[in-house]
């Protein structure tokens, strides 16, 4: 069953931000995960609104397992050594259960 990573971010860095974005999007395809929605604007219909200098994405891994396998991979930790100086984030573990 699929699980998807539901990503906040507000951008620190801007010269950080592509360093990132390559070293996470190879970490993602190398643990089966591929994005549906990345750095893009939300609105928020109920509850307080997203600040208007943060984006979203929508990343699906094949399971839990595996979005979970990613986060603690190696491959993922250059990614955030970057991210950290990049970008502030939430990060959202969504199992896909209907």
């Amino acid at each position: 069953m699929s699980a998807y990573l539901l990503v906040e971010a507000k951008v620190r860095d801007e010269s950080a931000v592509p360093a990132y974005n390559v070293l996470a999007a190879r970490s993602i395809a190398q643990y089966d995960g591929r994005y549906l929605v990345r750095g893009a604007s939300a609105e928020a219909e109920n509850g307080e609104p997203l600040p208007s200098d943060q984006v979203v994405g929508v990343i699906e891994f094949p399971s839990m397992a595996r979005l979970k396998q990613w986060h603690r991979s190696p491959e993922y930790a250059e990614a955030m050594a970057v991210r950290d100086r990049a970008v502030d984030v939430r990060l959202l573990f969504v199992d896909g259960n209907v």
